[in-house]
């Protein structure tokens, strides 16, 4: 395995997962070691975690290179490219930063129901484990293509369990990502996404749909493009 923002093939493991989180969620022993895999294993030079590597692929492949994301000129490759960033790509945010026409919408004051920029303001939009976080995750997908321009790109990950469908939490008992000792609203899970998270995507008005992996299933990213004539 290789780090694809730095090129490392280091990686460190640690357990992110906790009991009532795993209980909540009912995972399986073997769903709880991919998801866990997903969140902790990193790299151990650049830090980047499995879902932060997995979005770094789907961004390399809408610019089209082969570098590792580290070596992108992006004076170069990206001075064109308007950016938009909702909450923190976690390690993936500080490359993000450097990018000419950068934009950054903090979540949740950024309300993803109602993002406040203009119908095609930006060719890429990027978002990391947020999306479990929405209410409405359809509305806040249409609204992520909204503000693309045609030919621009969705960039974005929520935790998967493969071995199902996914399934709202609603009359179920709160859950919560982040520290379980300072839960707040902002970190209610609303979806837990499974096998069929990319149909969300669709039902939002994109058309084509690309899933990038690293170790299959420990993290899977999307790429969903706004057709050039949309």
């Amino acid at each position: 395995m290789r780090c694809t923002i730095c090129g490392s093939q280091n990686f460190v493991q640690n357990h992110v997962l906790w009991d009532g989180l795993v209980s909540e969620w009912q995972l399986a022993p073997h769903e709880a070691r991919y998801i866990n895999a997903q969140q902790g294993t990193a790299c151990a030079h650049c830090g980047a975690n499995l879902r932060s590597i997995a979005l770094a692929d789907a961004m390399r492949a809408f610019l089209g290179t082969d570098l590792l994301l580290a070596q992108v000129n992006v004076q170069e490759r990206c001075a064109n490219m308007a950016t938009l960033e909702i909450n923190e790509a976690g390690t993936l945010t500080p490359f993000l930063r450097t990018l000419p026409r950068y934009t950054f919408g903090a979540y949740p004051e950024v309300d993803m129901h109602a993002l406040p920029y203009a119908d095609g303001s930006f060719d890429l939009v990027l978002h990391s484990d947020t999306l479990e976080h929405v209410q409405h995750p359809v509305h806040a997908l249409r609204e992520c293509w909204r503000v693309l321009r045609p030919g621009g790109a969705l960039a974005f990950t929520v935790p998967i369990v493969v071995g199902r469908m996914s399934r709202s939490r609603d009359g179920l008992a709160p859950s919560y990502h982040g520290n379980p000792a300072t839960d707040t609203q902002d970190y209610i899970v609303h979806t837990e996404f499974g096998a069929d998270a990319w149909t969300h995507v669709m039902q939002a008005g994109f058309k084509r749909v690309e899933l990038h992996t690293v170790e299959f299933p420990n993290a899977v990213s999307m790429l969903a493009r706004k057709d050039a004539g949309a």
